[in-house]
């Protein structure tokens, strides 16, 4: 009787892991985030103006963010104008994403405490998500935009150069300046 109760718990031991296993807790712990939809790294991002990805569709393309830029601003052989010229981008940049990053923390935690507070109707849920929505549009489109702006001050062969150096295998795709696209001329 004691092995058969002893085995029985040791099956249902091995159960519970082997389900455990196949249902994880990808949440887990994250209950106990400031801001449960963001990170700590995503909240001191936002706080820092940086760009979380959010220019990617820029940057894989050939359009060079400032911040990078300025990284690299001995290799890609900046002159004193094209470092000055990106300096101010990037500050502006700056200038622009920090409150839009500041107002997207507020927005979320705004979200977060109807639902703490089970105060959350249908009406107050479209509210908030549409705002976080503009919110999250304003703050990509002002990424992207300094993406345009840092890719008039380069060259040709800058542009080819940073993607090398950025390891985008097989180069940043050619693209011609469109006044079109984006205003400006190249230098």
């Amino acid at each position: 009787m004691i092995r058969l109760v002893v085995g029985t718990a040791f099956v249902l031991a091995a159960s519970l892991a082997v389900a455990q296993q196949q249902h994880p807790q990808p949440y887990a712990g994250l209950e106990r985030r400031a801001v449960k939809a963001l990170s700590d790294e995503q909240i001191a991002d936002l706080r820092a103006g940086r760009g979380m990805g959010l220019a990617l569709a820029a940057e894989l393309n050939g359009y060079a963010g400032p911040l990078h830029v300025l990284e690299l601003a001995d290799a890609l052989a900046l002159t004193g104008e094209q470092r000055h010229r990106t300096h101010e981008l990037y500050e502006a940049m700056k200038r622009e994403a920090v409150p839009l990053g500041e107002r997207l923390i507020v927005q979320e935690s705004d979200l977060e405490a109807a639902f703490a507070t089970r105060t959350m109707t249908v009406e107050r849920l479209a509210r908030l998500t549409a705002a976080i929505g503009e919110t999250q549009a304003a703050l990509r489109a002002a990424h992207l935009k300094y993406h345009l702006a840092q890719d008039d001050l380069l060259t040709a062969e800058q542009r080819a150069r940073y993607a090398a150096l950025r390891g985008y295998t097989g180069g940043a795709p050619a693209h011609g300046h469109d006044p079109q696209r984006h205003g400006g001329p190249r230098h």
